[in-house]
């Protein structure tokens, strides 16, 4: 059989990963699976060669204490790929460990394809010179990309955003309501401090001190805080002393009819606002790093705003909170805004609509436009 083999780092790369297999199998019964991801990527018959988890990590601050355990990893997965021998590596995000991966087994000739550019359009676009090296193909997400890679001489196809095929707008705001007794007057806040051990630990005090001060200003708050098996031991841990017990979800049925549910979200800055966004919830945007990670950062940061969502609608559709600014007095008091004043949470919806139109690929669904990229890729059978 035709071996595909996957490597996803993250959360968002397993769904991710989920979806392009999914659609690969149904062009091609007789491909074969393998690789690195999650909970997702195994529902779909692709085991793991290792946790997931291990490679969840971001900054350097929180890399460097694990970079012995990461190089082991490294050298496992390189010598999984060299005995195995697939048609096609797809590694998904994760940069910092795809790139490495992908230097290490570009000696086999097998074609590899990234999916989800980089962000040399961000920060340090001097990097684009060794995705050139490295890869055959990159997938790109985001429809101000292809330009970007193209100048470089790098092979690409945008494939469109794959939250839009998420489900995200699909949920029942009375099934969850029913199924945890809230409340028809009561208000839904979707919290979401991230799918990493290190964004919950920096974020979850935050976002709780937040709430403390909201839950005096607006009745009936009902926070709802969807979960990756990654971090949901942290989470439950972390949330402990939040004046209002947050309702634990750990379904992505039961996410997405919590969306349904929301009046507003609290969320970390990443794919999630693009999610928000499909799910059409007003939100806002809060974000922490190490404050040396932060100095790095920002010398080497090249566009105006952390959001998706506000970088494609060239504007702040969303507020953004980030480092010392994520204060829990501007999250608390954003978050009034959006609960209490309709016009607000208006604005935010209309901006949404325009940003998700750009998003979407020239036709079909996001994960058939990256399938048929990797089947090209492949070549004919």
């Amino acid at each position: 059989m035709t071996l595909v083999y996957v490597v996803a780092g993250e959360a968002s790369g397993d769904a991710l990963g989920a979806r392009l297999v999914a659609a690969l199998r149904a062009r091609r019964p007789d491909l074969a699976f393998a690789g690195i991801g999650g909970d997702r990527l195994a529902e779909q018959g692709v085991p793991s060669l290792f946790p997931m988890r291990e490679l969840a990590l971001m900054g350097l601050i929180e890399v460097l204490p694990n970079i012995l355990r990461l190089a082991r990893r490294m050298k496992q997965t390189v010598a999984d790929i060299e005995a195995r021998r697939p048609a096609v590596i797809v590694t998904i995000d994760s940069p910092g460990f795809a790139m490495r991966l992908a230097e290490r087994v570009r000696p086999l000739g097998i074609p590899i394809v990234h999916y989800v550019a980089p962000q040399v359009w961000a920060w340090r676009p001097g990097r684009v010179a060794k995705v050139r090296e490295r890869v055959d193909r990159i997938l790109c997400l985001l429809p101000f990309e292809p330009v970007v890679f193209e100048a470089a001489g790098i092979p690409v196809t945008f494939v469109g955003h794959p939250v839009l095929e998420s489900g995200a707008d699909g949920g029942d705001a009375a099934r969850f309501r029913a199924a945890h007794g809230i409340g028809d007057g009561d208000r839904v806040l979707v919290v979401m401090p991230g799918s990493r051990r290190m964004e919950v630990k920096r974020l979850l005090p935050v976002f709780g001190a937040a709430l403390r001060l909201l839950a005096d200003r607006v009745p009936g708050l009902r926070p709802v805080v969807p979960v990756s098996p990654v971090v949901a031991e942290a989470v439950r841990a972390g949330t402990e002393d939040w004046p209002v017990r947050p309702i634990l979800v750990e379904t992505q049925a039961g996410k997405h009819d919590a969306f349904a549910a929301a009046s507003a979200g609290l969320i970390k800055s990443g794919t999630s606002s693009v999610e928000m966004a499909v799910a059409g919830v007003p939100h806002c945007i809060a974000y922490r790093v190490n404050p040396i990670t932060a100095a790095i950062v920002r010398r080497l940061v090249r566009v105006p705003f952390a959001s998706l969502v506000n970088l494609l609608a060239e504007r702040e559709v969303v507020p953004e909170y980030l480092q010392e600014a994520a204060t829990p007095v501007a999250l608390a008091d954003a978050l009034q805004r959006l609960l209490t004043d309709p016009a607000a949470a208006a604005a935010q919806r209309a901006g949404f609509a325009e940003v998700l139109a750009k998003l979407r690929p020239p036709e079909g669904r996001p994960s058939d436009a990256a399938a048929a990229a990797v089947l090209a890729s492949i070549g004919p059978t």
